[in-house]
């Protein structure tokens, strides 16, 4: 049974930084793919950071684009989002998902991760 847990979520001011984690149990973790979404109130969930397996580097939304690095310790079996300059904006629900098949023209699409956590809150008040 593949499991992913997220952690490190929390309430945080406007400019702070946070670093959520997630940990996954039941597969193979350096064989996936993995990626952070997000999802806020009233809005559809959306692609935030991904890290392909194998891969040296992340890939990730332009939103988020030098202010979020994700990274993954395969000997931990854990992926990490750190989050700078965090603004209100990204307020959500983080999403950890996994995929074990996933393609690059999927690489940002939600359908492409067949396993997913929890979430865990981040909150930004400005």
């Amino acid at each position: 049974q593949v499991l992913l847990v997220e952690s490190g979520g929390g309430l945080v001011q406007a400019g702070d930084s946070l670093t959520v984690s997630c940990t996954a149990s039941g597969l193979s973790f350096s064989r996936y793919s993995m990626a952070w979404f997000r999802q806020a109130p009233g809005k559809e969930r959306e692609f935030v950071a991904g890290y392909f397996r194998g891969g040296s580097t992340g890939y990730y939304d332009e939103s988020v684009k030098g202010r979020f690095t994700i990274s993954r310790d395969n000997t931990k079996n854990t992926v990490y989002l750190q989050m700078n300059s965090l603004n209100s904006d990204d307020t959500a629900v983080y999403y950890c998902a996994a995929s074990g098949t996933l393609i690059a023209s999927n690489r940002k699409n939600s359908r492409g991760y067949g396993y997913w956590g929890q979430g865990t809150q981040v909150t930004v008040s400005s």
